[in-house]
């Protein structure tokens, strides 16, 4: 089966190329390769790589920045992703795309199931949200649409590598501590993908590591299994803050937790590990890429 992969440089991209197999063909294509603004250039794009398959990794993600980047954001998160999906139904191939728990308000205060109501906070939020309602009114039949949360890799840049930079060159940290979500190891989520694809999945679903952390929680763990791994050689003081002490241009959502049990049912042949086991693994990976 030969998938293609939209986005290049993304960390989620990444790790969808490194699931290349002789059962799988893998071909990620960056923004010089596919014009995302047009129908027809998709199609003819997709029909000259003789896609199986579309799973879309690339969005506008600079979630303070698409505040005042409201064009370019509803572009790419939004029309593109319409675009998208009507290519895909044309040539008839299952297409499966990447949103985000920021579609959530977050006060619901238990983990959002895929059907609940979606109130994003922002512009990031509200066009990735657009982008969802045009796969679902343009290709339902064939289309699988997968919320995430707090996604990071070896690969690109994360969370996990600015905490990891700044515990090496500040003597102190502040964390966010009452903004709750979960941690998502990009890894585990290029197979969620590839198995959504390959097993025909439709709908709304939701995948994201399991357990709950905040964003304080977080940061605690990378140090801790930094000092471990000898990525960190020093400990520094990690210090909860608040979000109302930490302002941004975009409101985020205080408790996004995403409900998987669904996924998990759909999909039998996905594990669902601890963010804090995947992070270990992420880490260890991270150690062995230094020289």
């Amino acid at each position: 089966m030969k998938i293609i992969v939209i986005g290049k440089s993304g960390q989620l991209a990444w790790e969808l190329s490194q699931l290349a197999s002789p059962e799988h063909e893998i071909v990620c294509l960056g923004r010089i390769d596919i014009d995302l603004q047009h129908v027809a250039a998709i199609t003819e794009c997709l029909q000259q790589q003789k896609a199986a398959g579309v799973i879309n990794a690339s969005a506008y993600t600079a979630v303070d920045k698409a505040e005042s980047d409201v064009d370019n954001a509803y572009a790419l998160n939004a029309k593109a992703v319409g675009n998208l999906a009507q290519a895909c139904k044309a040539l008839s191939v299952p297409f499966v795309h990447i949103s985000t728990d920021f579609v959530f308000h977050g006060h619901k205060g238990a983990p959002y199931l895929p059907g609940d109501e979606i109130q994003p906070l922002g512009v990031y939020g509200a066009s990735k949200a657009q982008g969802e309602q045009l796969i679902t009114d343009t290709y339902p039949e064939r289309s699988c649409i997968i919320r995430t949360s707090w996604v990071y890799s070896t690969h690109g840049n994360n969370f996990v590598k600015t905490m990891l930079n700044l515990m090496r060159t500040k003597p102190e940290l502040g964390v966010i501590s009452d903004q709750i979500g979960t941690p998502t190891y990009a890894k585990g989520l290029a197979a969620a993908c590839v198995a959504s694809l390959t097993s025909s999945v439709n709908g709304i679903h939701h995948y994201t590591d399991t357990g709950v952390a905040s964003w304080y929680d977080f940061a605690v763990a990378i140090q801790r299994i930094g000092l471990e791994l000898g990525l960190l050689e020093k400990i520094i003081p990690i210090k909860p803050i608040t979000t109302d002490q930490y302002p941004t241009a975009a409101k985020r959502p205080h408790y996004s937790v995403l409900d998987k049990s669904g996924f998990a049912n759909t999909l039998p042949e996905l594990t669902f590990c601890h963010w804090q086991t995947q992070l270990h693994m992420m880490m260890t990976a991270l150690k062995a890429e230094q020289p």
